[in-house]
């Protein structure tokens, strides 16, 4: 008798690589593998990746996957060509906004542009009272007449967003089951759908995002199911949600938007169970690939999340009424490229050479230095051992480039022009993590930084310096990282729902019930999932605010609160959380509920722990693999022992300057730094005083 498959892989796909992971249930083995992305086509990325580690898809019993497909679509703006229906009388809401103007004298300044244009975007008849009830009923000959005109204009996804739907969404139902049949090949969506807050700009604005993005991701992910079944995989395939969680590829078909940012989430879930296994309760998540860098912070053992999220940034977003993780992003990563602009300034990023062509380095058409570049040219990149020898990179190449495209132009040696373009990058790369830490009213220098990703180890002492960050943590096979980080995540299903009201006038009962029903609902969708009724993990939350406040926070509420109906106990969480994130709380001011929050959780098998044998503390020499000159600032060239990570023992010591070669990523470690490997193979720097 066959014994069933108990395989477990999860893919990334980045803007340069595709990185997997696989974990065998069975036997706890880990497996990784990473190519290239094949942009246009990216099933044929993850078959490679697979084929590196000669995984067979008829072992697996889990397929996970994250990806950047519905984050570049809005960023490129490349989606489908989409209509919006809206409640008469409101039909410029999406384009009028919040009116935000950060930069008051810039005459040139430019507000978001949305993703439909004014000629797509039409009134529907209706009109709902705040509390839900009928004011206007819903005209189905006008839907349906405009329905048919849409047919005729080629139109190939629609959104729609009646008021006042997250009390009532019979009208939104209906128009979209109108729409379903007038246009049975569009891409249909409602906003209750995904968002059943308040605040209709933002609720519009995720629909339309969700609508424009879906007919691409949802034929992505259709392919690459098509792929999984003639491979032989007869498993679940779950995607890879901006939570962290996982949910199962037909939602994210019909709920694109909540995969935007599915791989750096997984990243910082992988990060949190890095700190559950080391005892560590605070930590920053740094990723850094080929293309951008991001942050989140893990506090008290738990990843720091978010209701919605700015697309595009403060200036120019779209908002995203979503829960996700609360991650910051750069556009600075390994493959970001330098250039001279008007003034001789030297700029880097956020453009980026992808993976076609690729940094000068690959040997694959590009021309434009690029952070990665400058790092081989510094001596940190060896040309013959990157990816383990399977990529050869060009030296020659890079010193030809930089010298006639940087070094020339600004007046500068090679190695000077390529250390400016590290400490622009590095400076880039450094407000990632105060917008995740600083500007939540956390200090950044008191928590451990975690890096990963195939380019974050290259820099992460350079940031912690930049940040006055004193400990920093290399994890286990850090260039498969956010793959990695999928292995540790759970079913999950996020709920909302806004309700308005005083904190000490609400009933208890009535708040009971409204959580139960969110409860019960994702119960519900996780039993069909398969998970056992003794995997459910429930978690409460509610946005918050004093009286008379625009804004809420969101507190996480623990159920003995409910069980005690401690209205005083759910206030002191709001005031403390208030007083970290603005530096000043009211404890004497009442406060309103907003909104009702509900994650439900179904938990997994996690991989076990990697670990290491112990050594002393002086590596064996066996672990050096050469002595090569490389370039810090503080100390000019200097020759640097390279250690071959693999043979790196618990126990170990080094002091820096040092560099610590694997597969797919190389740490520095600095002149002043110290580093030792702990008994699960981390590598744990403690950051020195020298600026290098």
């Amino acid at each position: 008798m066959n014994n069933p498959p108990q395989l477990r892989v999860a893919v990334d796909i980045g803007g340069t690589f595709t990185d997997m992971a696989a974990f065998d249930e069975a036997t706890g083995k880990l497996l990784f593998g990473k190519a290239l992305s094949t942009h246009g086509q990216l099933v044929n990325g993850i078959q490679a990746t697979l084929d590196s580690a000669s995984i067979d898809l008829k072992d697996g019993n889990l397929f996970l996957h994250g990806s950047t497909i519905a984050i570049n679509t809005l960023l490129e703006r490349n989606g489908a060509n989409t209509a919006l229906l809206i409640t008469e009388g409101f039909r410029d809401i999406y384009e009028i906004g919040r009116v935000n103007r950060p930069d008051a004298y810039n005459l040139f300044f430019n507000k978001h542009q949305p993703l439909v244009k004014r000629s797509l975007r039409f009134e529907v008849a209706e009109r709902l009272r705040a509390d839900g009830s009928t004011h206007k009923p819903l005209d189905e000959g006008a839907v349906r007449e405009l329905a048919k005109e849409l047919r005729g204009q080629g139109i190939e996804a629609v959104a729609v967003l009646l008021l006042h739907s997250y009390r009532n969404p019979a009208h939104e139902q209906r128009v979209k089951q109108i729409l379903q049949e007038e246009l049975p090949g569009a891409f249909v969506c409602a906003s209750h759908e995904l968002s059943q807050e308040y605040r209709e700009f933002e609720r519009v604005s995720t629909a339309v995002a969700n609508a424009y993005v879906g007919p691409r991701v949802s034929a992505y992910l259709g392919e690459l199911e098509q792929h999984l079944s003639t491979q032989g995989f007869k498993g679940d395939f779950y995607v890879v949600q901006s939570t962290g969680g996982l949910f199962p590829s037909a939602h994210a078909r019909r709920d694109c938007v909540r995969m935007l940012e599915s791989g750096p989430a997984a990243g910082v879930i992988g990060a949190q169970a890095i700190c559950a296994q080391l005892g560590m309760g605070d930590a920053i998540a740094f990723d850094m690939g080929g293309t951008t860098a991001k942050a989140g912070v893990i506090s008290e053992g738990r990843p720091l999340t978010t209701g919605s999220a700015l697309i595009g940034g403060y200036e120019r977003a779209l908002p995203i009424q979503i829960p996700m993780m609360d991650i910051h992003e750069v556009g600075t990563g390994g493959g970001s490229i330098a250039r001279v602009e008007t003034g001789n300034a030297l700029r880097v990023g956020p453009q980026s050479a992808g993976s076609i062509p690729g940094p000068v380095a690959y040997g694959r058409g590009g021309t434009e230095p690029t952070v990665t570049d400058a790092n081989l040219l510094l001596g940190r990149l060896d040309a013959d051992h990157f990816l383990g020898g399977e990529l050869k990179l060009d030296l020659a190449g890079c010193q030809r480039q930089m010298q006639e495209r940087i070094a020339g132009p600004l007046g500068l040696e090679p190695t000077a022009a390529a250390d400016g373009i590290l400490r622009i990058a590095v400076t880039q790369m450094s407000h990632a993590v105060k917008a995740v830490t600083t500007e939540r009213g956390l200090d950044a220098g008191s928590f451990t930084m975690v890096v990963y990703g195939g380019a974050g180890p290259l820099h992460a002492s350079a940031i912690a310096r930049e940040l006055g960050i004193r400990k920093v943590l290399i994890p286990y096979a850090p260039g498969y990282f956010s793959a990695y980080g999928m292995l540790f995540s759970d079913r999950r299903y996020d709920y909302v729902r806004s309700v308005f009201r005083k904190l000490d006038e609400v009933s208890f009962d009535e708040i009971e019930a409204l959580y139960k029903s969110m409860e019960d609902e994702g119960r519900a969708a996780l039993t069909q999932s398969g998970t056992k009724a003794e995997d459910v993990v429930i978690e409460r939350a509610a946005d918050m605010r004093y009286v008379g406040q625009e804004h809420a926070v969101t507190v996480d509420l623990p159920g003995a609160f409910f069980v005690d109906k401690d209205r005083s106990a759910i206030k002191r969480q709001f005031d403390d959380l208030h007083k970290v994130r603005y530096g000043t709380s009211a404890p004497k001011e009442p406060a309103d509920l907003v909104s009702l929050r509900v994650t439900v959780l179904g938990t997994m098998k996690k991989p076990p722990k990697h670990s290491v044998d112990t050594g002393t503390a002086t590596p064996d020499a066996g672990a050096v693999r050469a002595t090569k000159p490389v370039y810090f600032r503080s100390s000019g060239w200097a020759d640097t022992p390279v250690y071959t990570r693999e043979l790196l023992l618990a126990g170990n010591a080094i002091a820096g300057p040092a560099l610590i070669e694997e597969h797919a990523s190389t740490t520095v470690v600095q002149p002043g730094d110290s580093l030792r490997v702990d008994e699960l193979g981390n590598l744990q720097i403690n950051i020195g005083d020298d600026r290098s």
